[in-house]
């Protein structure tokens, strides 16, 4: 079971947010904040194993706690919380060390399944952002690193960026889910990327993916 701090300044999306996670064998609230400041004090207390970050709130943003929590517990999954498919937006939460980048909008089958992709140690994100943040950097040409890749590698990194998790890459390139796992290792050592939001990234303002 993963214990999980909500921080959302609205009292019906981060009791809805509760409702759901809390409804869901794999997941515990351990507690709730309301602004950044408090989800950085309660995280240092409650010592939770996820937090799900709103991106804007009022006394700290969401943004600068992720900062501040990361720096002192670097172990902790944070997930950012919008209502916004901003690509800015989406490249700041990885700047400040979130692993995931969550809509509010998203049906909450689809809110679990993301979650539980999470804290299994992956961070795939939706297919709109992927498509959103295919369209701001299509102009731009490869630049370095893609050499560096197998050309399985560049399979596995396609479909990573078009927000497959490691089993649906896995049925796409016919193999099993820890050999993906393998690939991306590999993929995040050739390119000294720390992990899957870090890597699309890169790879979206490096022109490596194909429209």
């Amino acid at each position: 079971m993963y214990r999980v701090l909500v921080v959302d300044d609205h009292l019906l999306s981060r009791k809805g947010i509760a409702s759901i996670l809390a409804a869901h064998p794999m997941f515990e609230i351990a507690g709730e904040a309301t602004t950044g400041q408090e989800a950085f004090t309660k995280a240092k207390l409650l010592m939770p194993d996820l937090i799900l970050m709103d991106i804007r709130m009022p006394g700290g943003s969401g943004l600068e706690a992720t900062r501040l929590i990361k720096e002192e517990m670097p172990y902790v999954k944070i997930v950012i919380l919008s209502v916004s498919d901003d690509v800015q937006d989406f490249f700041e939460a990885i700047k400040k060390g979130a692993q995931g980048y969550l809509l509010k909008n998203m049906e909450p089958q689809h809110w679990l399944d993301y979650l539980i992709s999470i804290v299994q140690g992956e961070a795939p994100i939706s297919h709109a952002l992927a498509t959103k943040i295919l369209q701001e950097f299509s102009t731009q040409k490869p630049v370095i690193a893609e050499n560096k890749l197998s050309d399985r590698e560049q399979e596995v990194l396609q479909l990573v960026s078009q927000g497959l998790g490691n089993k649906d890459i896995g049925k796409q390139l016919f193999v099993t889910e820890s050999t993906v796992k393998n690939h991306l290792r590999n993929i995040m050592a050739k390119l000294h990327m720390q992990n899957r939001m870090q890597l699309i990234a890169f790879a979206y303002k490096n022109g490596m993916i194909n429209a």
